[in-house]
């Protein structure tokens, strides 16, 4: 294989559009007639060389305590308090308080998952669930990367679904990517920030802000993931008391942390946020959530959630804006075509996995756990085709699915036997999620 075939493969892998990947066509050009391969080698190891001095150092951040790994310790939320600095707080400590505002009432929690263009699937979900007159108002929203963009409308409730339909179907996103052009091989990302920073700033409004520290104040939580790049673990911001302590600067650190939370790796520059923690003041980089984790339910918001017989339980849902599986599809047998269809199983296997865990946890916990995904034959060609194009049909489906009461499939909780049907409905018109077989057997294993 020659050093410039290395190319396409590395952009197919990482899943980066068309626009990307033509860029090896004027290169193969260039390197096969004029350059011998011995040339080409040392030009390659000297602009890695010259990447590695021109990056930026960020300091390694502390987010473990007695030398145990993360996944041993209760889920930390980082708020912020009116005092501007930042601080850990155990999400345990924070479901006994929001348990205490709300003596014998069952929480309502929607996650959001990752899923580049498929947000556009949970935000259509989102918005239709209001036609039904059934829309819950949830104690708990979380998000992580294209999910964290709709967490703010899925919190804030029906009066902002005009706003939710503008940003996820309008034509702003048609110019997300724009090449950074040789700026690559001195930067972090192939694609430059700015255009989804403007994008995110544009509906992230003043408004918007102050809507959210109100709700906060109820003791509601907006719960946002993305991936420190230091330590290479999740960071779960609580949004709430962002808007609410935030100050003069709150709009802008609301903003930063979402633009983290949707910038793939390798895409999109990681942002760097100034945090003041324990008396100092130090940056750090963040990037997509999804790195870490696909969504997230805090298990301590389900714990002790189970309540006398007869009484109501706590409801979990979770829109996954993608598939849990991967359809048939004809692949040849090349390196680059294997390779990447095997990452993007890999994906779907690790949403799945989550799915089931979460789950699993609800049901241990006395909760009710209900979900929806993209059917694996929905026919989405590229996850970071932002084009309204794409999204604008996507929103409808999941919004005709929600408004007709086919958006869901009920895991059966632990007294259920596994009789019950689900909810799930079959019918002759295009399949919804609730229609997928897959989902219902999914339910029941």
């Amino acid at each position: 294989m020659r050093v410039i075939d290395v190319l396409p493969l590395l952009s197919t892998v990482a899943g980066l559009p068309a626009p990307y990947r033509t860029g090896q066509t004027s290169a193969r050009r260039i390197v096969s007639h004029t350059l011998s391969p011995s040339i080409v080698l040392f030009w390659l190891l000297c602009l890695l060389l010259l990447q590695g001095c021109a990056g930026l150092v960020v300091g390694v951040s502390n987010t473990s305590i007695d030398g145990r790994q993360p996944a041993e310790l209760p889920m930390k939320f980082r708020t912020l308090g009116p005092d501007h600095r930042f601080s850990e707080l155990s999400s345990t400590a924070v479901a006994e308080r929001l348990r205490a505002l709300r003596p014998g009432e069952p929480l309502s929690i929607l996650a959001l998952s990752g899923g580049g263009a498929g947000g556009a699937f949970g935000a259509g979900a989102v918005a239709g669930l209001t036609q039904t007159g059934a829309r819950p108002t949830f104690d708990v929203v979380t998000g992580v990367s294209a999910g964290a963009l709709v967490a703010p409308y899925a919190f804030l409730g029906s009066t902002w679904d005009a706003q939710l339909l503008d940003a996820f179907t309008g034509v702003a996103g048609d110019n997300l990517l724009q090449s950074r052009g040789l700026g690559v091989i001195f930067g972090s990302s192939v694609y430059s920030g700015r255009p989804l920073q403007q994008l995110i700033d544009a509906y992230v409004s003043d408004d918007m802000v102050r809507a959210i520290a109100r709700e906060a104040d109820k003791g509601r939580l907006l719960l946002v993931a993305t991936t420190d790049v230091a330590s290479g673990e999740p960071v779960v911001w609580d949004l709430g008391a962002i808007a609410r302590n935030g100050g003069a600067s709150a709009r802008t650190l609301f903003r930063d942390v979402l633009v983290a939370s949707v910038s793939v790796p390798g895409m999109f520059p990681p942002v760097i946020i100034r945090v003041a923690e324990d008396g100092l003041i130090h940056d750090q980089a963040h990037v997509d959530g999804a790195a870490t984790m696909p969504f997230f339910v805090p298990a301590a918001l389900l714990q002790n959630t189970r309540s006398a017989p007869g009484s109501p339980r706590a409801a979990v849902f979770v829109i996954v804006d993608g598939s849990l599986s991967e359809a048939a599809r004809s692949t040849r047998l090349t390196a680059r075509a294997i390779l990447s269809r095997s990452i993007r199983a890999g994906l779907s296997h690790m949403l799945l996995t989550t799915l089931e865990l979460t789950a699993a946890t609800a049901q241990l916990a006395g909760a009710d756990l209900q979900y929806s995904s993209l059917p694996a034959g929905y026919p989405l060609p590229d996850t970071f085709d932002f084009s309204a194009s794409i999204r604008r049909p996507l929103f409808r489906y999941a919004y005709q699915c929600a408004e007709t009461g086919r958006l869901w499939t009920a895991f059966p909780p632990v007294d259920d036997d596994k009789k019950s049907s689900h909810g799930i409905t079959r019918t002759e018109t295009a399949p919804c999620p609730a229609d997928n077989p897959f989902f219902g057997y999914l339910a029941t294993r």
